[in-house]
């Protein structure tokens, strides 16, 4: 077997020994990834000391940038759930829509809310709502469920500062900006492909009935039970669209001013993601905050509660930046991308195909989406002209792909919903699948404009 077939052998043992890991025997990721990671480096020949260096430098070079921005984001989204600011945005939505177009509503707010919360969290955050709308239309379960999902769950795979969006963006050398803004041009019409037009048919066939109990425990006013009254829409929309909006201008400064441009150096730096997302921080804690009638006490006791959750989240990506970091010092990035340029097959395909592969393995889309991009990286510097952020946006749409029993996802959408495992395929496993679909397909139409 020659050098290159070996390597590829070794690559391909250690991907599958850390799907087995985690799907078979319930390893945690972190520890699968570090195990997958020393073995890759020691069968390829790296010498020992170079392959827990290799691992380090990926462990610390990913957090660098990541753990930051969702250390940030996770402050401010915990912000905005306590003060109530996403029923806020939700009940707008839906008022303005009115109960024939109350399914809309749930996908554009889930949408805008799921920007800075992860999808558990905004799912836990926005489900009373999809119980108390059912309650009082009478619409389908699943028809305003569905919808809710596909909001969350597409920018949680494709829009920053989502873990895998940002992840994929370090591994490819893509423009935050320019992602976010493909993100939401190709994310909209795939979320409401996915979300009210797909809901709308399967609650035909699988309406769903909320569990009793559960209904009645989540189908409660936020407000009434705190005793606090809700932020605005405006000022919500405001503090939670803020990095948004100040890392899109900093790429529109990039495309029309002069790289010496005072304008141009100010936006760089104020569009920066940590620049942005702690701006935005800084005016939640008083939008959601202190404006709210929360104490300094109540906001430090938010701000420290919101950290707990994220430990695992940055330990796996850690990790996962080692076990990407091994992929490219041992030569098997390299080598995957010479034999895609020998096939001729799109890199933005291949990102999306080899995502897809490890998210129906493992289950995991943060796993898919580090493997993934540790693997087709290598190609951005031996196909010229590639689009990066069009990369990221096809590893992100292929760890999206066919959520099954492997993925927590899965089980909570499942329980909450009170569906059998047939429903929850019919539901569920296929609005992901459709979102992961639809997703590549605009994404290539997407390459054929901005390549």
């Amino acid at each position: 077997m020659s050098d290159a077939g070996l390597l590829l052998l070794w690559a391909f043992v250690a991907i599958v020994g850390l799907i087995v890991l985690i799907a078979r025997f319930k390893l945690h990721p972190f520890i699968a990834l570090i195990v997958a990671s020393g073995f890759l480096g020691l069968m390829t020949g790296l010498p020992l000391a170079k392959v827990v260096k290799e691992f380090q430098d990926g462990f610390g070079g990913t957090l660098g940038f990541v753990g930051v921005l969702l250390g940030l984001g996770t402050m401010l989204g915990k912000l905005m759930a306590e003060s109530g600011g996403a029923d806020r945005i939700a009940r707008t939505l839906i008022d303005a829509f009115g109960e024939a177009k109350v399914h809309w509503a749930m996908m554009i707010s889930a949408f805008l809310v799921g920007i800075p919360l992860f999808f558990e969290i905004g799912f836990v955050l926005l489900a009373p709502l999809v119980f108390i709308v059912a309650r009082r239309t009478g619409v389908s379960l699943v028809k305003i469920g569905i919808p809710l999902l596909a909001g969350l769950s597409v920018v949680h795979g494709l829009v920053p500062p989502h873990p895998g969006p940002l992840l994929a963006i370090g591994a490819f050398g893509a423009d935050i900006g320019k992602t976010i803004l493909y993100g939401l041009i190709v994310g909209l019409p795939t979320a409401i492909i996915a979300g009210p037009v797909y809901g709308a048919w399967i609650a035909k066939r699988v309406p769903g009935s909320a569990d009793h109990e559960l209904a009645v425990t989540l189908a409660r006013d936020r407000d009434a039970a705190e005793g606090r009254a809700l932020p605005g829409f405006g000022v919500t929309l405001f503090t939670v669209l803020l990095p948004v909006a100040l890392m899109l201008a900093k790429t529109f400064a990039d495309i029309f001013t002069d790289d010496k441009s005072p304008v141009r150096q100010w936006m760089d730096f104020i569009g920066n993601p940590i620049v942005a997302l702690l701006a935005a921080l800084l005016v939640g804690i008083w939008t959601f905050g202190f404006a709210r009638g929360m104490t300094t006490k109540d906001v430090g006791r938010h701000l420290d509660a919101s950290l707990t959750p994220v430990a695992a989240i940055l330990l796996i990506i850690g990790a996962g930046g080692g076990f990407k970091q091994m992929l490219i010092a041992t030569g098997v990035g390299k080598t995957v991308g010479e034999l895609a340029v020998q096939a001729q097959l799109s890199p933005i395909l291949l990102a999306w195909l080899v995502a897809a592969l490890i998210r129906i393995a493992t289950g995991s889309a943060t796993v898919a989406t580090i493997t993934g991009a540790g693997i087709v990286a290598p190609i951005v510097s031996l196909v010229p002209g590639v689009n990066r952020e069009l990369l990221v946006l096809a590893t992100g749409a292929g760890s999206l792909i066919l959520s099954h029993v492997n993925d927590a996802g899965f089980w909570l959408v499942k329980q909450y919903f009170n569906l059998s495992l047939a429903e929850t395929f019919k539901t569920w496993t296929a609005m992901e699948t459709i979102l992961s679909v639809v997703g590549i397909v605009l994404i290539m139409i997407l390459s054929l404009f901005v390549g």
